[in-house]
């Protein structure tokens, strides 16, 4: 019993440890989301909107300052996507 405790405990560790460092690579703005490759869905989305409009809405989002960047100075746990 002590045997099978010590491992379920060993595995929930090691899984919470490969999620945290999972989330943390996310963050980074380099995985490779780019406006041109998020243009036709946000297109999509938002068709009344110009090119410019969109782009706008992009850097506001996912740049310096923006609520889905991680260089805002607001810490990962603090941001939009971490409330629920």
């Amino acid at each position: 019993m002590k045997k099978f405790a010590v491992g379920v405990i060993s595995a929930a560790l090691i899984l919470g440890a490969g999620t945290a460092v999972f989330a943390a690579g996310n963050t980074e703005s380099s995985n490779g989301i780019s406006f041109e490759k998020m243009l036709p869905f946000m297109e999509k989305m938002h068709s009344s909107s110009t090119k410019e409009e969109l782009k706008e809405m992009y850097k506001a989002c996912h740049e310096d300052g923006g609520m889905m960047g991680s260089k805002s100075g607001v810490s990962a746990d603090e941001t939009m996507m971490n409330n629920f």
